[in-house]
């Protein structure tokens, strides 16, 4: 079977693109990412997700500061105390750490954000709310890529989730789950780094290895 497809070459190279040009990007993009979105799974297609577009700097530059505390206080610790991760060294790791840096100093200057929410009305989210969303972020991601724009999935604002979902305007009963800031690249696009199949595909059996994937 072939899989060289313009499909698997997108999923395999949708890699983080965290160094973004502050170049406007068409609305018409951005539309054909938001139906991307609309078309994943949701729970019983009740289709609860809801998109803010943001554009407006004075909100950007707002959550930004929420976003950097998180960085100055959890994520930079835990970068400079964490090991590679794997399918990635020290070299490459350290790389990605310094691309996380350049991001969160310069987050409110990507063009675009799209904001990734659920309208939970009053009920309270739970651990399967997110199959609700989490699909539509993964299409907009893969067609961000096939546009050529780069972007993204980032949850750090949710460390300090009240203030940051006060500061976009997000009215009662609707949260966040993710922000994709999107922009033109600065870098080049290229194969994601994983560790191997192996390692997380069992048979049957926790712990039985699956031999279609090697050893």
């Amino acid at each position: 079977m072939d899989t060289n497809t313009e499909l698997f070459h997108i999923l395999g190279s949708t890699r983080s693109m965290r160094r973004l040009k502050p170049d406007p990007v068409p609305d018409e993009l951005i539309a054909k990412i938001l139906q991307a979105g609309t078309a994943a799974a949701n729970g019983g297609n009740n289709q609860r997700w809801r998109f803010l577009v943001i554009k407006d700097p004075a909100i950007k530059k707002a959550v930004q500061v929420i976003y950097k505390r998180a960085f100055d206080q959890i994520i930079g610790p835990r970068y400079r105390s964490s090991p590679p991760p794997p399918g990635s060294d020290a070299a490459r790791y350290k790389r990605q750490h310094d691309a996380v840096e350049y991001l969160t100093e310069h987050f409110h200057e990507a063009p675009v954000w799209i904001v990734a929410c659920l309208d939970e009305g009053g009920a309270k989210p739970t651990r399967w709310s997110g199959a609700s969303i989490y699909p539509a972020v993964q299409n907009m991601l893969l067609a961000i890529r096939a546009l050529g724009l780069g972007s993204t999935l980032t949850t750090r604002h949710l460390f300090f989730e009240e203030e940051a979902e006060k500061a976009l305007g997000l009215p009662p009963g609707v949260h966040s789950y993710a922000i994709l800031p999107i922009g033109w690249p600065m870098g080049k696009f290229g194969p994601v780094g994983r560790g191997s199949l192996a390692d997380i595909v069992f048979l049957d059996r926790w712990g039985q290895p699956y031999p279609a994937v090697g050893s």
